[in-house]
């Protein structure tokens, strides 16, 4: 795997670790350079681009409990990428399966589906460009 390769998907699994963190802030300035396509070829109010857009997106999407989290687990498999060192740009895609257990629910998948994202370099390091754009499986009916 090549060094871009490994720092794109290190980046993709930092995603998944401050948004279990209940970290809105670090998974918003992942996108600093970059935009989330809320609806998958929707309309423009649907896209939310830059940190502080990112951040309302979160903010309005993602329950926070006692603790600082949104109790859930999400888990990252079969990354894969297409990187063009030359343009400084990549896409990829990935499953996700998303768990949670709340007081009064038991440890349950709530959503599974599948990441297709765009990133770009800049100034040497990558960024996400568009993401997580997915399709979604939901599992249940909680809210995360």
């Amino acid at each position: 795997m090549s060094d871009a390769a490994r720092e794109i998907e290190n980046l993709v699994y930092t995603y998944a670790e401050r948004i279990d963190a209940g970290d809105l802030d670090g998974v918003a300035a992942l996108f600093a350079h970059g935009r989330i396509c809320g609806v998958e070829n929707g309309p423009p109010e649907t896209v939310f681009e830059g940190t502080a857009r990112v951040r309302q997106l979160y903010e309005m999407a993602t329950r926070l409990y006692d603790d600082g989290t949104p109790k859930t687990r999400h888990f990252t498999t079969n990354v894969r990428l297409h990187v063009d060192e030359d343009s400084g740009t990549a896409s990829g895609g990935a499953y996700y399966c998303v768990t949670q257990a709340t007081p009064d629910l038991p440890l349950q998948i709530i959503v599974t589906g599948h990441y297709r994202d765009t990133f770009h370099r800049i100034d040497g390091a990558w960024w996400f460009d568009t993401g997580p754009c997915s399709s979604i499986r939901w599992a249940t009916r909680a809210i995360i």
